[in-house]
């Protein structure tokens, strides 16, 4: 993944801004509409700021009025909505996946096994790999396995992210409390429960660290279905504190993929880069020059929210301007889904 920095706050190009009012006080955009011939080859998607934040607040449909605003503001519609779940307390909202559906997207969900509002690198063995694997979470990941079954429509599920590198600060990452053995048997495990259960709509996202990518923690081919790299790049925001570009940070990862899980299609899991260091129009430019090199990459998601810091294209004009001149191009966006390859088709 790549990042966005943003000014918080309020600003002339944008609909929604962080902090300010809530969103059935925001003027309602409404969705850009799809290509009624879709044909594109590069799947592009978002995570807003109110998907970032449904680890700890419940779904409104008002939220996706930000999820519009994106789109207005890339001048296209967006094939896949991301959002964030915890095992606390997230449950399958099937309001939730019934929108994200008719309006002509996909879903996909990060799925987080922590109480994600608890401070990082605090341990959390209720939720360990290992008490996965040894059937204690059987209950609730059956519900979700039967909820996202009954839902019918592809649903992209991205299980414990970003596990190669401690850095991180989530628990699955931390090799004190969490070993690259017991993370495959935890992800085996659950696939193998949505299996039993019939969820044969779910696709698998693994989604390592870019820059960092190692085969010990691959489920296995039979396992995942999408590689879905990762990586925030803030510049000089913490924890990142230099400036790459989005060439670096995916650097030839997606061929190296090739070497760990051949033929599984490429997905850049968050991405966006960041004001404050030359042009971010220009940055956004060459992310899809780099995208042209690696034909391997088959699905984008913006991370459009001011979390570790602002990340929304609606903080430069350029940027935005550059962004709706690469969607005129047909290889991205309008991608066909569908149950069978919700990556392509």
């Amino acid at each position: 993944a790549v990042a966005a920095l943003v000014v918080n706050g309020s600003t002339a190009v944008d609909t929604v801004t962080y902090p300010g009012p809530p969103p059935e006080k925001i003027a309602k955009p409404s969705p850009f509409p799809p290509d009624s011939d879709p044909r594109g080859e590069v799947a592009i998607g978002v995570t807003t700021n109110a998907g970032a934040r449904n680890i700890a607040e419940p779904w409104e449909a008002a939220q996706l009025n930000q999820v519009n605003d994106f789109e207005r503001a890339i001048r296209a519609h967006v094939d896949i909505i991301m959002w964030f779940s915890d095992w606390e307390s997230g449950e399958v909202d099937r309001r939730q996946l019934d929108a994200v559906a008719a309006r002509g997207s996909v879903p996909q969900i990060t799925w987080e096994p922590w109480d994600g509002t608890l401070d990082r690198y605090k341990p959390q063995p209720e939720y360990s790999m290992s008490s996965i694997a040894s059937g204690d979470h059987d209950e609730y990941i059956r519900r979700w396995a039967d909820d996202l079954r009954a839902f019918g429509g592809p649903v992209l599920l991205r299980f414990a992210q970003e596990m190669n590198v401690p850095g991180t600060g989530y628990p699955w990452a931390q090799p004190d409390q969490n070993t690259p053995a017991e993370y495959v048997a935890a992800w085996r495990h659950i696939h193998d429960i949505f299996e039993s259960r019939g969820a044969t709509n779910v696709r698998w996202v693994w989604s390592p660290l870019a820059s960092f990518l190692t085969v010990d923690y691959y489920p296995g081919s039979r396992y995942v279905d999408v590689i879905g790299l990762s990586g925030l790049h803030g510049g000089s925001a913490p924890p990142w504190n230099g400036w790459r570009s989005f060439e670096t940070i995916v650097g030839d990862e997606p061929r190296q993929v090739e070497t760990i899980a051949p033929g599984k299609p490429v997905q850049i899991a968050e991405v966006a880069p960041a004001v404050g260091a030359g042009s971010k129009a220009e940055r956004v430019t060459t992310m899809f020059r780099t995208l042209e090199a690696h034909p391997e990459i088959r699905s984008v998601i913006w991370f459009n929210a001011p979390k570790e810091t602002n990340w929304r294209i609606q903080s430069s004009r350029g940027a935005m301007k550059a962004f709706s001149e690469e969607m005129k191009k047909p290889r991205y966006g309008n991608v066909p889904f569908s149950a069978a390859d919700p990556v392509r088709r």
